[in-house]
């Protein structure tokens, strides 16, 4: 429970500073396209932070399940590979990237699966 909500204000954290980052630090100086990238990859960061945020609490109220574990692990893996992927591409270019990009999308979608699943089984 507690790694999790640690987790999930530390990527929210992150989520408001590199947001910070990107309109203040980035604008003028990439494309507008990649400054959108940017920012999809921050939106999705703090959608996903605060589901993590509720993962740890859920984990405080609900039996002790992997449901739940394996959906907060899954939004990290999704904010690294997804939001990672989209900020490396707007700083470097990189379009290989990519291809990384919906590897994270896809560990999103499981990661809500799953919390759907916990839900059904346990609320």
């Amino acid at each position: 429970m507690k790694i999790f909500i640690i987790i999930g204000a530390v990527n929210a954290f992150l989520a408001v500073a590199l947001g910070a980052f990107g309109a203040h630090g980035l604008e003028g100086k990439v494309e507008p396209k990649y400054l959108e990238t940017w920012k999809t990859g921050v939106t999705y960061q703090m959608f996903h932070a605060i589901g993590i945020l509720i993962i740890g609490v859920l984990l405080g109220k609900l039996p002790a399940t992997a449901l739940l574990s394996t959906s907060g692990w899954l939004m990290l893996a999704g904010i690294i590979l997804f939001s990672g992927s989209l900020y490396v591409l707007t700083l470097t270019k990189i379009s290989i990237l990519g291809a990384i990009t919906p590897l994270g999308g896809v560990a999103f979608l499981a990661a809500w699966v799953l919390l759907i699943i916990a839900a059904v089984k346990y609320l």
